[in-house]
């Protein structure tokens, strides 16, 4: 065995691990319920230009990703997509969202939605910050 630090893992590298986690999880709990989530928005050509993704597991839904086009927003597009993820995470029985934001983008709007600071990274990026939110359904 050797321990090695590697700049440039690959990704059957990040699979390996990610693989052993999972099966150790998955030893731990009897849930099984990993789902793939997004709420999308299309143009007219039906090409995606942004929108949520995420996912559901151990009954809360993890945000992992929210983007609206620059000229889409101030239209309450984002409240839209936020309402529609959350009557599906409602409809699924779970217990409530998480995300996380940086200080540079939209901690005020979801605070607006009713989401919740529980943890900070001070300092990250530098002068910045990361800030975990969550809100209970």
């Amino acid at each position: 065995m050797e321990i090695v630090l590697d700049a440039a893992p690959t990704e059957a590298d990040r699979k390996a691990i990610q693989d052993a986690l999972v099966a150790f999880n998955r030893s731990k709990t009897t849930l099984r319920d990993y789902r793939d989530v997004a709420v999308l928005i299309r143009d007219d050509a039906g090409t995606t230009i942004g929108g949520l993704s995420g996912y559901t597991s151990y009954r809360w839904m993890f945000i992992e990703l929210l983007f609206v086009p620059e000229s889409l927003r101030g239209q309450n597009i984002g409240t839209q997509i936020m309402a529609q993820a959350e009557a599906h995470a409602r409809a699924m029985g779970l217990v409530g969202i998480w995300l996380d934001t940086f200080s540079f983008q939209a901690r005020p709007f979801y605070e607006k939605l009713g989401y919740s600071v529980f943890g900070t990274i001070e300092d990250y990026p530098p002068g910045g910050a990361r800030y975990f939110l969550s809100k209970t359904l």
